[in-house]
């Protein structure tokens, strides 16, 4: 979250602190077998790490085709891909990593605060075996879910490897390193913009959400089973606790830039 690449090891560096077992992204808990299309993005950008180390995470959408944020990849052609539910960063060769063309989108960066285009692909030099890719959703479906009254009925579940909270205090001290494991936790929705959709991550209501880390990781449509992703984790408030600020796959503008890639509901 946030817009990370390889600042993400200053960050992991100042706010991990010892800490017993938690539950989270934020307020969730392990994923274990629940996503498994979803996967750590990789690069070796730690110079004291042996192997590849996670930077963002995202989601595989056709057999070759992983799914992430362009501030994950702006700068980067080659990178890897772990879809293991436990990413192990002291492995100097570890297992299961596939390798890939990153894609960032050509205009990120240049639409404001309307659309900054900050999705991305991988293009992966072979298909990861036995994962099912995730649904993408129809064009403007979040839309019809609010003209019928029905979207803030929904619960979203986002997924990611990124820094954890587990306690309610409110500064960056209360978060820490999850050790590669991939976690999720519920939502609800606060608000639905052209090209972004703005869901609650605030414990008072219940709600878990994203953090550092979890950039270009997947907010699916339903309970913890879901797998339509209906949009990808771009920023949010700095100490992971407020909201959610999400870019929209069922938009115009990011099913323009899928089409290349994938065939589209």
């Amino acid at each position: 979250m946030k817009h990370l690449r390889t600042a993400l090891g200053t960050a992991l560096a100042a706010l991990v602190v010892t800490a017993t077992p938690a539950h989270a992204i934020t307020f969730g808990q392990p994923d274990g077998d629940r996503h498994p299309s979803v996967g750590a993005l990789l690069h070796d950008y730690d110079p004291a790490s042996p192997g590849p180390d996670v930077m963002c995470t995202g989601t595989l959408i056709a057999p070759k085709v992983f799914l992430t944020a362009s501030h994950c990849t702006e700068g980067l052609d080659r990178v890897a891909v772990s879809f293991a539910s436990r990413y192990d960063e002291g492995a100097a060769d570890p297992a299961g990593v596939i390798g890939g063309r990153a894609v960032t989108h050509p205009e990120y960066g240049t639409g404001g605060q309307d659309d900054g285009h900050d999705i991305a692909v991988v293009l992966l030099d072979s298909a990861p075996a036995g994962i099912t890719p995730a649904q993408l959703p129809a064009r403007r479906s979040l839309d019809r879910l609010k003209a019928a009254h029905a979207l803030d009925d929904q619960t979203f579940t986002a997924v990611g490897y990124g820094l954890v909270r587990d306690t309610k205090g409110g500064g960056s001290k209360e978060l820490y390193d999850p050790m590669g494991e991939r976690r999720f936790a519920l939502q609800t929705s606060l608000s639905l913009r052209e090209n972004w959709l703005l869901l609650s991550m605030n414990p008072a209501t219940g709600d878990g959400g994203t953090c550092y880390g979890d950039s270009g990781g997947p907010h699916f449509l339903g309970g913890e089973r879901s797998d339509r992703i209906v949009s990808i984790t771009v920023t949010g408030d700095a100490v992971c606790r407020a909201t959610d600020k999400t870019y929209r796959l069922d938009s115009d503008s990011a099913r323009a830039f899928l089409d290349d890639y994938v065939t589209l509901p």
